[in-house]
């Protein structure tokens, strides 16, 4: 249904959480390297539980990697940050958009936000927090992007 790009993960069990979630909306999940971890990593896998041999996943060398062989057009990539204002239920999603998430410690590169400054996405949430868990973060909009499909979708 979307496209989940995780830009270098650095934490097991978030991904590991990220992919279920993948798995239950019919979701691709994109990992690009370098990651925090091994594929193999005891913690990943627990958190997938046994799904995780049936979600659809792709390990990409580097972003530029991914953007080169996808169909992640410009219009339908969405940057998840803490650094604009427009919330993501403003965006009215669509089948195969990309939704791009960084890593725990830093979020998405900088570089990255300032090329797509058009199509930056928040979580609005109290100044006094500074980000949310990145599988929260990856639910809360999924399951945005899902609910607007929901007359289309097979869930």
């Amino acid at each position: 249904m979307f496209n989940i790009v995780l830009v270098e993960p650095e934490i097991p069990p978030n991904t590991g959480n990220i992919a279920r979630l993948c798995l239950a909306t019919d979701s691709t999940l994109h990992l690009v390297k370098p990651l925090g971890f091994s594929l193999d990593h005891r913690q990943l896998r627990r958190a997938g539980l046994d799904y995780w041999d049936e979600v659809k996943v792709t390990v990409w060398d580097s972003l530029q990697h991914l953007l080169a062989a996808t169909e992640a057009t410009p219009d339908r990539s969405f940057f998840l940050t803490t650094k604009c204002a427009r919330p993501y239920y403003d965006q009215s999603f669509k089948a195969g958009d990309f939704l791009f998430f960084g890593r725990e410690t830093k979020g998405l590169p900088e570089s990255l936000l300032a090329e797509n400054f058009s199509r930056l996405l928040t979580i609005p949430m109290r100044p006094q927090t500074r980000s949310l868990n990145l599988a929260t973060a990856v639910a809360i909009v999924l399951f945005e992007g899902v609910r607007q499909l929901r007359p289309e979708s097979r869930l």
